[in-house]
């Protein structure tokens, strides 16, 4: 018995089948099938023939997939820091501050506003701020007009409980040094005034008042980290504060936000509670979210554009692979690959070459993601979907960059094929 010739490796064989009927039987040929193993196998072994060209390609789509996934990563990574803020900070925060007159002046809010708002039974709890006129200053040899942005106001005892700030170095007013010439500077205050600690002297109106506090950020009162705040009775006394305030702080249960909303103007000022502006800080928190999110979707576009850049790339190595390896496609078809088969080995090249590139700039975008949000304190988040995403399109390009080397070269006859070497 004759033995059988052995299956070569990367050139399927056909199968010899007989056909009988009327007559002699005949001899036909079957192409054998190749599976995915086969498929991997001749598709990995055309990339490791040229590293350093597929490495070169795979950068480009590495690039384009890093790019969006740490676009998305970074954020997300935000918005969750945002979204941790509001939870910690609350929505329940709500301002009242004076509007315009009917002439188009200035209103006043009246004397004891936020203890009309605290009547309201929803109210949790409320407290008052008031503009003074006069300047903070870290000498009294700086001049007047110097006044580094920061406001001088008067603050209640209830405003640190009603924003949920925190001191982050020193003590807050309380019924003692509300009453003396001490003062508490908000985070940004205390960065332009170069001050980093309690116990010095700034100078205020005509006089030095002793630094007792440095509140940590309030990212719900941007206000509040500008200013440089005294007691109540302490501006009255020493700054000319007429005793009006300018804003109040008002915190009520998460339910009864809106109603109370409705009844803060009439409480405030009953006579014109169209003189009466209510706003709610989170409000502004949330639309930089949704501004983040245009900036990102901007971000990703560039993404998108450098991806498809990586995806021409990748076609073009295909195309100059298929003239390179001509000698190797007649081979191939000469010892019975079948058009088909050629097609599927060139696209599954082309669709390894995309997903390396991939896999890694899915890596590297991770990585890039979570340096940075740990750099900013952030949570670092990169969504599942974003991942998947990524892959997706990387699938996508790959197969897109493929077809037309893949097809060319199927179409290649075997002896041109072997005769153009």
């Amino acid at each position: 018995m004759a033995s059988r010739p052995p299956r070569g490796r990367g050139a399927p064989v056909s199968r010899l089948s007989r056909s009988v009927g009327e007559g002699p039987a005949r001899a036909v040929l079957v192409p054998a099938r190749l599976s995915g193993g086969d498929v991997l196998r001749v598709g990995m072994a055309g990339l490791r023939t040229r590293p350093a060209r597929v490495v070169l390609s795979a950068l480009g789509i590495a690039i384009g997939i890093a790019t969006m996934v740490a676009v998305i990563g970074i954020s997300s990574s935000s918005r969750e820091d945002l979204l941790r803020s509001l939870d910690a900070l609350g929505t329940n925060l709500l301002t009242v501050q004076p509007g315009q007159t009917l002439f188009g002046d200035d209103a006043k809010l009246p004397e004891g506003s936020a203890a009309m708002v605290r009547r309201i039974g929803p109210v949790t709890t409320a407290a008052a701020t008031g503009t003074t006129d006069v300047t903070i200053r870290r000498t009294d040899r700086v001049p007047t007009e110097v006044t580094g942005g920061i406001a001088v106001q008067a603050a209640e005892q209830d405003l640190l409980t009603t924003l949920r700030g925190s001191v982050r170095t020193g003590t807050w007013l309380n019924a003692a040094t509300a009453e003396q010439p001490a003062v508490v500077l908000g985070s940004v205050a205390a960065r332009r005034l170069g001050i980093e600690r309690t116990g010095v002297h700034v100078w205020m109106g005509d006089r030095w008042f002793s630094v007792i506090g440095i509140l940590a950020p309030m990212p719900l009162a941007p206000e509040i980290e500008r200013s440089a705040l005294v007691g109540w009775p302490s501006a009255e006394r020493y700054l000319g504060f007429d005793g009006h305030p300018t804003t109040v702080y008002e915190r009520s249960d998460d339910e009864a936000v809106q109603a109370v909303r409705a009844a803060l103007p009439r409480t405030v000022n009953p006579e014109n509670p169209d003189e009466v502006e209510v706003s709610r800080p989170s409000d502004a928190l949330e639309a930089k979210a949704a501004a983040a999110g245009a900036f990102t979707n901007l971000l990703l576009g560039l993404g998108a554009v450098a991806l498809l850049v990586g995806g021409v790339g990748v076609a073009n190595t295909m195309v100059i692979s298929v003239l390179e390896r001509r000698r190797e496609i007649g081979l191939r078809r000469s010892l019975g690959a079948t058009r088909g088969q050629v097609r599927v080995q060139f696209l599954a090249e082309s669709l390894l070459l995309s997903v390396l590139g991939g896999l890694t700039g899915t890596l590297l975008g991770a990585a890039t993601t979570t340096g940075y949000a740990l750099s900013r304190g952030w949570p670092a988040v990169v969504p599942p979907w974003a991942m998947a995403g990524a892959l997706g399109a990387t699938l996508v390009i790959g197969a897109l960059a493929g077809l037309y080397p893949a097809m060319r070269a199927a179409r290649l006859p075997p002896t041109v094929a072997l005769a153009g070497t």
